[in-house]
């Protein structure tokens, strides 16, 4: 099986559920393993439902991050079976599968080439071709697997609607990394990140930015411990020169409640704390939530200060950031959307199935899979649900 998630779309107030596949509840030898491909929730939100006893792959760094996502949010402690790594082939039963490690919004992303009875099935995975590992994207387009049969392909970026803003030519981290100097270079304040902390691209992104403009980065207890659990010596940590450590409420809680003071005393040489960050609000770049809000707000910290959002722009439409919405309207601080899409732009998605060259196109993880058969050969279309032969 590969991947096993929660849906993006939900009905409210009923839990999602596995899928009727044989041997996710009750054992049963069909069943290999489950291969997840990256850590995000849609990819692995229910395997917690599955039985203890089926064998789970996932990459070495995403088990990292989710075991320590864990502790603070919503994560998965359970130990894999075994590790994914880059175009080095394993065995599962009768299959044999190669992942290929990809570029993604989520740290450590895989595309899986799967193999057995002579067929062979490319599944992307999520995928783009404008974050900052790119260039392992180009490398998979001059060197593709060669006789695919069946690409199995994300869509994210195809809509049911022909003109989507970001569908065609998207962003590259880079360009939002140089839109977010400007936008610092021109913010008299505090600047106020909101970004996923499970976001490594746009966390090194605003570091960046942060250090082109002399300011000093600020994340949470959190934001570090993720960082940290890459394992990649080249992402900003909270030991760097220009990174601080701010511990709101909640996390504070949470230390507390499980004794795992250990987190905080890592940290200690790096924290920072309001009175601090109100002497000069404009040294900083901050991780920002509802959480840090009352206390930056009652030490005087946000005269001059600007939002940026740096996730998806649909999130601000939702009921829950209106308590955000409100809090910076009535304080006067301007909000600057500064983002790019996980996901690969048509054009991207194209060049790749090009790159592949597969007998047909079979489109998943899409709101707009009807409009596939007027952007790439081959196209076949199957419904959630339907069992086909590969």
């Amino acid at each position: 099986m590969l991947d096993v998630g929660t849906p993006l779309v939900t009905v409210e107030g009923e839990e999602p559920e596995l899928p009727a596949i044989e041997g996710l509840i009750d054992a049963d030898p069909a069943l290999k393993g489950i291969v997840i491909t990256h850590g995000h929730q849609d990819h692995w939100g229910l395997v917690d439902q599955t039985l203890p006893s089926v064998p789970l792959f996932m990459g070495e760094a995403t088990h990292r991050i989710l075991k320590e996502a864990a502790f603070w949010v919503s994560g998965l402690t359970r130990i894999p079976a075994g590790l994914l790594r880059h175009r080095e082939p394993f065995e599962l039963g009768d299959f044999r599968i190669t992942p290929f490690l990809n570029d993604h919004s989520a740290f450590d992303a895989y595309s899986l080439l799967v193999e057995a009875d002579g067929r062979r099935l490319f599944y992307t995975g999520d995928i783009r071709g404008h974050g900052r590992k790119a260039g392992i994207f180009e490398q998979l387009l001059r060197t593709p697997p060669e006789d695919v049969d069946v690409l199995l392909t994300e869509g994210t970026n195809i809509r049911p609607d022909e003109e989507v803003e970001g569908a065609e030519s998207t962003a590259s981290e880079t360009d939002v990394e140089l839109a977010c100097v400007d936008l610092f270079k021109s913010t008299s304040g505090m600047v106020l990140a909101m970004y996923s902390a499970q976001n490594i691209d746009r966390l090194v992104t605003l570091f960046r930015a942060a250090k082109r403009t002399g300011r000093t980065f600020v994340t949470t207890l959190y934001g570090a411990s993720i960082a940290e659990a890459t394992g990649n010596k080249n992402i900003p940590k909270a030991d760097w020169p220009q990174v601080r450590v701010f511990i709101p409420g909640w996390q504070q809680a949470k230390v507390k409640k499980a004794g795992a003071f250990e987190r905080v005393d890592r940290v200690k040489p790096d924290r920072i704390y309001e009175e601090e960050l109100a002497k000069d609000p404009s040294q900083w770049v901050v991780s920002f939530g509802m959480p840090l809000a009352k206390r930056l707000d009652a030490s005087g910290c946000l005269t001059g200060a600007r939002a940026v959002w740096s996730m998806w722009p649909g999130y601000l439409k939702e009921d829950k950031q209106k308590k955000l919405l409100n809090f910076l309207e009535e304080r006067s601080i301007p909000l600057t959307i500064e983002h790019t899409s996980g996901h690969a732009s048509i054009p991207d998605l194209q060049r790749l199935a090009a790159a592949l060259d597969p007998d047909r196109v079979v489109p998943i993880h899409s709101f707009g899979s009807g409009r596939f058969d007027v952007l790439f050969d081959g196209v076949e279309q199957h419904p959630d649900g339907e069992w086909w032969e590969v």
